[in-house]
């Protein structure tokens, strides 16, 4: 049976814990990990915050040497060892995929520790972007632990694959 496509879904911080969350989507109730420093409602770059707001969902994409393309409606791109992201408020490029040079400064996307072989891309700060109101604001896998993110989303994979198959770019993140 298909998976029906959401309209949104929301995710909330847990009572008493800063940098843990739970994402409702649908019947689904999935835990999360947030950013080192809860969730903000004035995002700026390197706060460790998780921005309050209400986003789109816009890409996936995934290490294709390592999962199979996802089933899902949003489009999808596979990450490659140039893909990164400028980080960098004074670049013209900012809060957007660049592609990097070995050694090259930037978020790189194809990442050993496994955190972003499945990231969702969300509107953050992207419609006007703004230097220094925060860039790289992914959903993505979590750490083992559930340990904090720079501030991003982050799931179980199996829990992320799972929503995968609700979200279209029709579908909203509202983080509050």
């Amino acid at each position: 049976m298909a998976s029906r496509i959401l309209d949104h879904i929301q995710v909330r911080r847990r009572s008493g814990a800063k940098s843990r969350g739970i994402l409702r989507a649908g019947p689904l109730v999935l835990p999360v990990a947030l950013g080192r420093g809860g969730i903000l409602a004035n995002k700026r770059e390197g706060d460790g915050g998780t921005p309050r707001g209400r986003y789109r969902l816009k890409r996936l994409w995934w290490r294709r040497d390592r999962i199979t393309r996802p089933r899902t409606a949003l489009p999808a791109r596979p990450i490659g060892p140039a893909d990164a992201w400028s980080e960098d408020p004074a670049d013209r490029r900012y809060n957007r995929w660049v592609r990097r040079e070995p050694g090259e400064p930037g978020d790189r996307l194809m990442r050993e520790d496994g955190l972003y072989d499945l990231i969702i891309e969300i509107s953050h700060n992207d419609r006007p972007r703004i230097a220094g109101r925060g860039s790289a604001v992914f959903i993505h896998i979590a750490r083992e632990n559930f340990g904090p993110t720079a501030g991003c989303v982050a799931l179980r994979p199996r829990d992320l694959l799972r929503l995968l198959e609700r979200l279209s770019p029709a579908t909203w993140i509202e983080i509050s």
